[in-house]
């Protein structure tokens, strides 16, 4: 798949919670080429700190208008940088990155938490457009980081909550809910991204179920390419490259969460 630099204009950036927000760009090269699971690489200064680009997950793509969407949150001084960028403000953006999802479920449930959930709404979309309603279950710690609710609605048949200390939905990670949704759902895929430790115990109790599962996984890609090995982790037999050999992987390919 081809790969642009493009000069992107803002077109706005929205506040979703205190430390998470979300930015749109005008970069209609990569909005025509994305699919679901794969990323850019923003330059979020023209400084030369910081000197690397950042790594973020494509979130929404319009198409008709040549704008991606990318939700990200504000821990680092990269996005620091980023947070305050104004509507307007040119970034340069390298992308489509990386390999999407397998989208040949036809009763898919997608499983996220934090701003895995971000890949995973580009997916519910695509998967929406093509008439296939999936079904989402999403972690949060509290209620205010499952905002993510209000992005999925209207896309998703149906949204399971779980919260650590029982402010929204079920008390308790994803995990107190998967187990009875596998049995009773009769999915046909699970697609998973958030946490390693998340991800790690749900590809689990799906592959158990005999039932097929992807998963996007997050490690720092510095260069997005697989030239700086920055990103590699363990897979089944082999070293795996999370930039270029992903960043989504059946679960059964990954060793190293």
């Amino acid at each position: 798949m081809t790969k642009y630099i493009e000069e992107a204009k803002v077109v706005g950036q929205w506040i979703l919670n205190t430390a998470t927000k979300e930015i749109d760009l005008i970069a209609p090269r990569i909005a025509a080429e994305a699919v679901p699971g794969q990323f850019v690489n923003v330059q979020v200064s023209r400084h030369t700190a910081p000197l690397l680009r950042r790594p973020l997950g494509i979130a929404r793509v319009d198409r008709e208008h040549g704008v991606i969407s990318l939700i990200y949150r504000v821990i680092g001084e990269a996005t620091r940088i980023l947070a305050d960028v104004c509507s307007g403000d040119v970034l340069s953006v390298v992308g489509p990155l990386g390999n999407g999802f397998d989208r040949s479920a036809r009763k898919p449930l997608l499983v996220g938490g934090g701003t895995g959930l971000a890949p995973l709404l580009n997916l519910a979309e695509a998967f929406k457009a093509e008439g296939i309603v999936p079904h989402v279950l999403m972690g949060g710690r509290t209620e205010e980081e499952l905002f993510w609710k209000d992005l999925y609605e209207g896309i998703a048949g149906s949204i399971a909550l779980t919260t650590d200390d029982g402010t929204l939905g079920t008390k308790g990670t994803v995990m107190a809910l998967l187990p009875d949704m596998l049995r009773d759902g009769g999915y046909d895929c699970v697609y998973v991204c958030g946490p390693a430790p998340m991800m790690k115990a749900v590809s689990a109790a799906v592959l158990e179920q005999k039932i097929k599962c992807q998963v996007s996984l997050e490690k720092y890609m510095a260069c997005g390419l697989g030239a700086c090995l920055s990103c590699s982790c363990q897979g089944i037999g082999k070293r795996i490259k999370v930039c270029k050999d992903g960043p989504v992987f059946r679960a059964e390919e990954v060793a190293e969460w």
